[in-house]
Order: C-alpha cells, then structure tokens, then sequence
C-alpha cells in the first residue's frame, strides 16, 4: 500500500526558493528541476525507505534522496511521507 505524501510549509518554500535561484539564469530549467524534485517524491510513496538515512541525525525515519545536488529530506510516519526540507547538498543541515 502506497503512503501519501505531504510537504511541509518550510519544505514548499525552499522548492520557491530553489526555482527563484535557478530561474534568474533558466526559467525552463528551474521548472525541470522543480518537476524533477517532486516526481521524485512520488516514488517515496510506494518506497519509503529508498533514501538514506540523514547522517546527522540517529533516527531511522529521517531519510533523504539527492536530485540535483539538493537533498529532499522526509519523515516516515504511520500512513505519510512527510517533505520537510529541500536544501542545497553542501549546506549543513542542524
């Protein structure tokens, strides 16, 4: 059975965030990193556990996926898949 997925309200904001970046150079290209990062979210809902677990933290339901450089970090809950943050990979996360 397929988990729904869910993004948080900081989460949505760093995709804003990402797609204000990029699109200063590329607007066609943010709109593909963008599509990117939330088809990728899609694949979570049947594989929870595909990602990673995030290294900075010892908890097993805290995972990550890396597209393009950003790590798309989620919490596993009972039924959801939870989006809680899209950082840029070499930022650290605290």
């Amino acid at each position: 059975m397929a988990l729904r997925i869910a993004w948080s309200q900081p989460a949505v904001h760093d995709l804003e965030a990402i797609f204000a970046f990029i699109a200063e150079d590329s607007p066609a290209y943010a709109s593909t990193v963008i599509r990117n990062l939330v088809h990728r979210t899609r694949n979570l809902a049947k594989f929870p556990r595909s990602g990673r677990r995030v290294p900075e933290f010892d908890d097993e339901n805290i995972r990550e996926v890396i597209v393009y450089g950003y790590r798309l970090i989620y919490h596993l809950q009972i039924e959801t898949v939870l989006i809680v943050a899209v950082i840029h990979g070499k930022r650290i996360l605290r």
